[in-house]
């Protein structure tokens, strides 16, 4: 299945107690909590580049599944890590303490972010 596309934000939860648990401050939440984002994914075989827009703030990761890349992670941090395919309709990476798994079903992207046994869920469709 193909990731390409345009996607905005729909809804999304547990935003505030999970960007304090990654440790952004409380006015970055207050700012961010109710910003539609758009994101971007343009897949090339196993290449990817994933390209987030909230508000004013652009965040952009270029990957290939299997290897190892330089990737942003929501506090703007950038680690290495590699990002790994679940079928062919799920990808997996672990940023450090956070797991992101971005998973597609028809027109719809789910991507959530888990720390430790906090959650945030993300669910976008296509447009």
């Amino acid at each position: 299945m193909s990731f390409n596309g345009k996607f905005e934000l729909q809804t999304h939860e547990n935003f505030e107690p999970f960007m304090k648990a990654i440790g952004l401050s409380d006015e970055m939440i207050e700012k961010g909590k109710d910003l539609k984002s758009i994101s971007e994914i343009v897949q090339n075989g196993k290449k990817f580049k994933v390209t987030v827009t909230t508000g004013s703030k652009v965040l952009t990761n270029e990957f290939t599944i299997g290897e190892e890349a330089e990737l942003q992670t929501p506090t703007g941090e950038r680690v290495k890590a590699v990002v790994e395919m679940e079928g062919d309709n799920k990808m997996v990476v672990n940023l450090k303490s956070i797991k992101s798994v971005t998973e597609i079903n028809g027109d719809t992207i789910t991507n959530t972010l888990s720390m430790g046994d906090i959650q945030y869920k993300r669910i976008s469709k296509r447009i």
